[in-house]
């Protein structure tokens, strides 16, 4: 009797529990809207909006801290990152990060800055609805400090500690949080499992006084609400590998702390390691129904890197976003 390929039982064995957990009682849809602070669920990464989210476990570039923080410590080369996501009505999220691997321990160190700015918006009141002449900002900001580590040739872990400030008008709010992820590699068709607990953080509140208690209008209420709490289960393969191309299959479980468990699914076609063409799928995910696209293209600049990564991403409600990214690869090793 023919041995099943290990690739293929693998393939067998997560997608049956995937499928397991969502027989499961899930009630999770009823927490949708509970937390604060959501900019930080956004999808910065071009080249895993691409992949329908399924990023767990992808190549090391500079977006290893947004994916994972363990993939940081996979680095050879130090990396310089910018990408940027028109979610639409004038908003723009941005992601700058750098990272340096520190050879000598297995290890890596990074700084990240993940920002969303609503742009300009009217000040508007029941008696002049075309606005009063004031402007106001709805402004976000995530900047981390992340740090990972090799443990072995295959196990390292890596953690993302982040200051959020946010500003609606005069309101303000100011809070911590942390990712912390873990990376397992094995030998078997580029085979990974990715773990991460993303947005780790407690209750935080806007503070200030700007609406004026008149015309029968009572003062808001400024409760405390969670981070946007997610924790992360997933694992890519490669079942086919060659000197001039690859496929790369992912998957992912994701359970939030504001919403229904969904999966996550995607797949990336490599050629010449210069083109690289993805697609990708959310199951349990309301509101977009439509499969993820990308491409990605990685030119050699010397001795360093370039790849320039592009996704879309049609949704029910925000119309198609679109992703855009710049990731340089500096190569730190003198040798040609």
């Amino acid at each position: 009797m023919n041995r099943i390929p290990q690739y293929i039982l693998f393939s067998i064995l997560f997608t049956g529990g995937l499928a397991q957990a969502q027989i499961l009682p899930n009630l999770g849809g009823q927490r949708a809207g509970i937390s604060a602070l959501t900019f930080l669920k956004n999808d910065v990464s071009p080249r895993s909006i691409a992949l329908g989210g399924a990023n767990l476990t992808l190549s090391t570039d500079g977006m290893a801290a947004f994916h994972n923080p363990a993939l940081m410590s996979q680095n050879e080369m130090a990396h310089i990152t910018i990408s940027d996501l028109a979610i639409g009505a004038g908003i723009q999220q941005g992601w700058i990060s750098s990272i340096v691997p520190i050879k000598r321990s297995t290890s890596a160190i990074g700084l990240n800055f993940n920002y969303l700015s609503s742009g300009a918006m009217k000040v508007r009141t029941e008696f002049r609805p075309e606005g009063t002449g004031e402007i106001i900002y709805a402004n976000q900001l995530g900047t981390g400090l992340a740090y990972s580590k090799k443990l072995s040739d295959r196990f390292s872990f890596g953690v993302n500690l982040k200051y959020i400030y946010e500003q609606l008008a005069q309101y303000k709010n100011h809070t911590v949080a942390a990712d912390l992820g873990f990376l397992y590699s094995t030998d078997v068709r580029d085979l990974k499992f990715g773990i991460v607990v993303k947005n780790f953080g407690g209750n935080s509140s806007l503070n200030g006084d700007y609406l004026a208690v008149d015309f029968n209008r009572s003062a808001p209420t400024l409760d405390k609400y969670p981070v946007p709490t997610v924790f992360r289960l997933g694992a890519s393969i490669k079942p086919i590998r060659s000197e001039t191309q690859s496929l790369m299959i992912a998957l992912q479980l994701e359970h939030p702390n504001d919403n229904s468990e969904n999966i996550r699914f995607g797949i990336e076609y490599e050629f010449r390691k210069l083109i690289y063409l993805r697609t990708g799928y959310k199951i349990n995910f309301e509101g977009e129904r439509f499969p993820t696209m990308g491409i990605g293209f990685r030119p050699k600049l010397g001795r360093n890197v370039l790849m320039v990564n592009y996704a879309m991403n049609i949704t029910q409600y925000m119309g198609t976003i679109h992703g855009f990214g710049i990731d340089i690869g500096i190569n730190t090793d003198k040798r040609e």
